[in-house]
C-alpha cells in the first residue's frame, strides 16, 4: 500500500486489538481476539499476561498481512487497559503472576487502613488520586506481600513493575525497554504528577523498590524498536498512552473544558483542565491527559467501574438478550408504555466509582413490580450508565468546570443511538458520536503519527476528527427531575454511608 502506515495496539479489559491506519488516520485493516477474565474469589479479576502478549503478536501480524507487510509501517502506538498491574522477571521477560486487573479490589483493606491513619491527603496531594484499590499502588504492594520470593526479587533487582503498557514494551523491544509514559505513570498513585517524577514518599508507604519502576516517557517519543524477529523487521514504537487519555486524544479534545465519555467495560469521564491540575473537592480525580515535548496538559476524571460490563452481565449472566444490539430494541419498546416502570439498577458488581468511591457497595435491581419483564431490566441496565454519567458531571460543575458544549462520546455503547438519546435527555447536552468510534486506539495512532511526524501539530488531529451522530436533549425537565430522583433513591440503597 502507497504511503506511511501507523500499527495501533489496543490491549484492553476484554479483548486485544490491533488496527493499522493510513497517513489520514483512516483505518485500514482490524484484527481483535477476545481476553478471558479470571476471578479467583469474590472481588479479585486477573489476567493470564502470556495470553495477552500472544495475542498482542497474532493480532499485529494480522493487519500486517491484510495490508502488505511490513514495509512502510512508520511507527507503533501502544494503548492500554490503565491500573492493571504485572510483575516479571527482568532476565526472562517472565510474569511471576496473572496480572492484577485495575477492578480488583483485594486491596480495599490496605487502602481503607491508609484512610484511617491519614495518608489520603498526602496522596491526593502528590498524584491526585484517591486511596482506592483501583490503582496500582496496592496491587504492586500485595504482590510484594504475597508472592513468594517477589520482595528478595524486588530487593535485589531481578523484577519489574509495570502496567500493561510496560509489560507490552518489554516484550516487544526484546527485554530492551523498561519504560511508561506519564498517564499511565499518573493512575499508579505513586507518582507526582505536577514534578513528573516517582514520589519517595509514597514508596516508602507502599514499600515499593523505585528499581522495579519504568522510566517515564512523553506520550510521543521514541520507545525503542520491536525485536525483527516479531514481524520481520524493527519497527520504531513511537507511542504509548494509558486508554482513556488515548480515547482524550482520539477524540480531539485539545481545548480546556472540552470532554469525553467512554463506555467501554466502565466509563470514563474527562475533562481537559489545559496546564492547571484542579484538586477535586468532590471526589474525582486530577490526572495527566497527556504529555508532549514535556508539556504536561492534566485532565479531571470521575470513572465508573460497570458500564459494558452491565450489558455483558444482562447477556451472559442472565440470558436476557440474545447480543448486546438487542439491548436498543428492547429498552426503545417501552418508551410510551410507561419507560422505565420505575425499574432501577444499580451496577455496583465490583463497587462504585466516582463520586461515591464505595468498594463495598454491590449491585442491586429495585422497583420491581408484578408487571415487571425483562424490558424493564434491560432498560435500567442501559439508564444507569446514563445517571452515573450525570453524576460525574455534577461532580465536575461543583468542582468548577463550566458547562461543556457537547459530550464526545465512543465505546461499544455508543453504538446504541437509543442510549445516546436517553444520556443526551439526562445530562442535558447535546451528545457527539465520531464516526470512526474506537477512538482510544485512534488515540493512540494520532500519537505514534506525531511522534514519527506524520502528524506536525495537534491541529493536524483536530482536523481528522469527523462526526456521525448527534443527540439533543428533548426530554420535558420535570420527567427529567423525576427520574434523577428515583435513581438517586435507587443509590442510597447500596452506598455504605461514611
Amino acid at each position: 500500500m502507497n504511503g506511511p502506515r501507523i500499527l495501533a495496539i489496543d490491549q484492553g479489559t476484554t479483548s486485544t486489538r490491533a488496527v493499522m491506519f493510513d497517513a489520514q488516520a483512516r483505518a485500514l485493516a482490524t484484527s481483535q481476539i477476545p481476553l478471558p477474565q479470571i476471578f479467583p474469589r469474590d472481588g479479585w479479576v486477573e489476567h493470564d499476561p502470556e495470553e495477552i502478549w500472544k495475542a498482542v503478536v497474532q493480532v499485529c501480524r494480522d493487519v500486517i498481512a491484510k495490508t502488505g507487510g511490513v514495509d512502510g509501517i512508520a511507527a507503533i502506538g501502544i494503548t492500554n487497559q490503565r491500573e492493571t498491574t504485572v510483575a516479571w522477571d527482568r532476565r526472562t521477560g517472565r510474569a511471576a503472576m496473572n496480572a492484577i486487573v485495575w477492578q480488583d479490589r483485594r486491596g480495599a483493606d490496605m487502602c481503607r487502613a491508609l484512610v484511617a491513619k491519614g495518608h489520603e491527603p498526602l496522596i491526593q496531594a502528590r498524584t491526585g488520586l484517591l486511596a482506592d484499590s483501583y490503582f496500582s499502588a496496592t496491587k504492586i504492594a500485595w504482590m510484594l506481600e504475597n508472592v513468594s520470593g517477589l520482595r528478595d526479587a524486588a530487593e535485589t533487582g531481578q523484577i519489574c513493575f509495570g502496567t500493561i503498557d510496560s509489560f507490552l514494551l518489554s516484550r516487544l523491544t526484546g527485554g530492551r525497554v523498561h519504560a511508561t509514559d506519564a498517564t499511565n505513570a499518573s493512575r499508579t498513585m505513586l507518582y507526582d504528577i505536577r514534578r513528573g517524577v516517582w514520589d519517595d514518599d509514597l514508596l516508602a508507604l507502599f514499600r515499593v523498590p523505585r528499581d522495579t519502576l519504568p522510566e517515564v516517557r512523553d506520550n510521543a517519543g521514541a520507545f525503542g524498536t520491536t525485536d525483527p524477529a516479531l514481524f520481520g523487521a524493527a519497527i520504531p514504537i513511537m507511542a504509548m498512552v494509558g486508554d482513556q487519555q488515548g480515547a482524550l486524544v482520539g477524540q480531539a479534545c485539545f481545548a480546556p473544558g472540552m470532554i469525553k465519555s467512554t463506555y467501554g467495560t466502565g466509563c470514563f469521564v474527562l475533562v481537559n483542565t489545559g496546564e492547571t491540575a484542579p484538586t477535586s473537592r468532590n471526589r474525582l480525580l486530577t490526572t495527566i491527559g497527556y504529555r508532549l515535548q514535556g508539556r504536561t496538559t492534566f485532565a479531571l476524571e470521575g470513572s465508573i467501574f460497570n458500564a459494558g460490563t452491565v450489558v455483558q452481565w444482562l447477556r451472559d449472566g442472565l440470558g436476557l438478550i440474545p447480543d448486546a444490539a438487542a439491548s436498543e430494541g428492547l429498552a426503545a419498546g417501552l418508551d410510551g408504555h410507561g419507560g422505565n416502570g420505575n425499574v432501577y439498577f444499580v451496577p455496583a458488581f465490583t463497587g462504585l466509582g466516582a463520586p461515591h468511591w464505595d468498594p463495598d457497595a454491590r449491585g442491586a435491581i429495585l422497583g420491581l413490580a408484578r408487571d415487571s419483564t425483562r424490558a424493564h431490566v434491560v432498560r435500567a441496565g442501559l439508564e444507569s450508565v446514563c445517571y452515573q454519567t450525570h453524576d460525574l458531571l455534577n461532580a465536575l460543575a461543583a468542582d468548577g468546570m463550566g458547562a461543556p458544549s457537547a459530550l464526545r462520546v465512543d465505546g461499544g455503547m455508543a453504538a446504541n443511538q437509543w442510549l445516546l438519546q436517553f444520556l443526551s435527555d439526562i445530562t442535558g447536552l447535546p451528545v457527539e458520536r465520531p464516526a470512526y468510534g474506537e477512538t482510544t486506539v485512534l488515540g493512540a495512532a494520532f500519537l505514534a503519527g506525531l511522534g514519527s511526524g506524520i502528524f506536525q501539530s495537534l491541529h493536524d488531529i483536530e482536523a481528522a476528527w469527523r462526526l456521525d451522530f448527534r443527540a439533543q436533549p428533548t426530554r420535558p425537565q420535570a420527567h427529567r427531575t423525576e427520574l434523577l430522583a428515583g435513581w438517586q433513591q435507587a443509590i442510597s440503597r447500596v452506598v455504605h454511608q461514611r
